[in-house]
């Protein structure tokens, strides 16, 4: 069964709660050790679904979250340990669902630990992971990182010389073959590139990847696409695509696509937007040598060509944002600190910030099936979140402000993790 998809705009939702949202659910023992009753008071809460409480509570017990709500109107366990939060804002952790991690288990655990550094509970590796350490990983806990999704080997048209972890396909029957293979490991997603990398190679025909995507919802798995083009954006919505991993990003967008859009609701844009070609601050990243933060720095400079392309990609994103089509969230490669920018970039692009916050959380948990463990701050989902000195809401670049990360109700040693990442960096 194909799974369901549920958009909430924050501009709709977003309303101050002052009962409480839910009752308390039992303990769980995920094997972390996160087993003391710990109550969170006084935090600004977004939660992840586009409601806001003032002066939020949440219990968390066994690594998960057990009450959420009013302080007054929750059942606080007798000694249970207390969190004074007053005057900080709480967001789920994200949800990256486009990156692409190392194959290899040691420097894959260090990608992510950085991810989690920066907030990520979650990252899904799209395409280009072979070999058993990417499936190994997912079915384990890996403490102080983010969990590690992955979809296997994605699939295209042979392109020698780029990169050979892809299937390459050319036969319907090779299309079929590669998803139920992918299925037998039960990918989070599967990844198609329909692009002909500006006249290199052949892309996917329509017959190819329809192939594809029936196939794939045979096996109740849900596809997503790198595609270029509008043309090919069209022909993908017709033939029954379930997202986008990127953009489009030759032309603007028309009546036609927005059209056949609007009639496909549940198809997911990832905008992974690129450079936005003018100066930025990169002050805040602690997490790579000086040298090298400064030689990123002078290097984020204002570039025409840049914004060019920048302005393409936004002003498509505008325009499917304002017609209601479901946006998630993804930054491509593997930088940790990404989706800071990427959420300072899609405002940049017209979107309400906290809609980007529940692009990056519960809306990503969604297309990757992981909407019952995380995205939102709710009894029974994994205690992943994010403590801020300041609110996103008001000015989107405070998700910086990181005062604290939990993953599985355990805040992470974030001294010690900047330390040993800059330790990796020297070696």
């Amino acid at each position: 069964m194909r799974r369901g998809f549920r958009r909430l705009p924050y501009r709709a939702a977003a309303v101050v709660l002052a009962a409480a949202l839910s009752a308390s659910c039992g303990p769980s023992d995920d094997g972390t050790g996160a087993s003391a009753v710990t109550v969170f008071e006084g935090a600004r809460l977004l939660v992840g679904d586009g409601s806001v409480i003032e002066n939020a509570a949440f219990v968390v017990e066994g690594g998960r979250f057990t009450q959420v709500g009013a302080l007054a109107a929750l059942s606080v366990p007798s000694g249970s340990e207390h969190v004074d939060l007053t005057g900080k804002t709480v967001m789920p952790a994200i949800i990256n669902t486009h990156v692409h991690l190392a194959s290899t288990r040691e420097e894959r655990l260090a990608q992510l630990q950085h991810m989690a550094y920066y907030g990520a509970a979650a990252a899904v590796s799209l395409g280009q992971d072979e070999g058993e350490v990417a499936f190994q990983m997912r079915d384990e806990v890996l403490l102080d990182a983010a969990r590690s999704l992955t979809a296997g080997r994605g699939i295209t048209r042979p392109e020698p010389g780029r990169s050979e972890a892809p299937y390459w396909i050319n036969t319907t029957e090779e299309a079929r073959t590669a998803v139920r293979e992918l299925g037998a490991r039960r990918v989070d997603l599967v990844k198609i590139w329909v692009d002909e990398r500006d006249g290199q190679y052949e892309k996917l025909t329509p017959e190819l990847y329809r192939a594809v995507i029936d196939e794939a919802h045979a096996q109740g798995l849900r596809v997503t696409a790198h595609v270029y083009s509008l043309a090919d954006a069209k022909a993908l919505l017709l033939a029954g695509v379930d997202a986008f991993a990127h953009g489009i990003r030759d032309r603007q967008v028309d009546d036609a696509l927005l059209d056949l859009w609007r009639a496909r609701r549940n198809v997911v844009l990832v905008p992974n937007l690129p450079n936005p070609g003018v100066p930025v601050d990169l002050s805040w990243i602690n997490t790579v040598p000086p040298g090298e933060l400064a030689e990123m720095q002078a290097a984020a400079t204002e570039s025409l060509p840049a914004q060019r392309a920048f302005n393409i990609q936004a002003s498509n994103l505008a325009a499917l944002y304002e017609a209601g089509v479901a946006i998630a969230f993804g930054t491509d490669g593997s930088t940790a600190w990404a989706p800071h920018l990427e959420m300072e970039d899609m405002v940049r692009s017209g979107m309400d910030p906290g809609d980007v916050i529940f692009a990056a959380t519960l809306s990503s948990a969604q297309l990757v099936g992981l909407a019952s463990e995380l995205g939102s701050i709710s009894p029974g989902k994994s205690a992943d979140f994010i403590v801020l000195d300041a609110d996103p809401t008001e000015d989107i670049t405070n998700t910086r402000r990181i005062s604290a990360v939990y993953l599985r109700g355990t805040a992470l040693d974030r001294d010690a993790l900047r330390g040993r990442i800059l330790g990796q960096a020297a070696q």
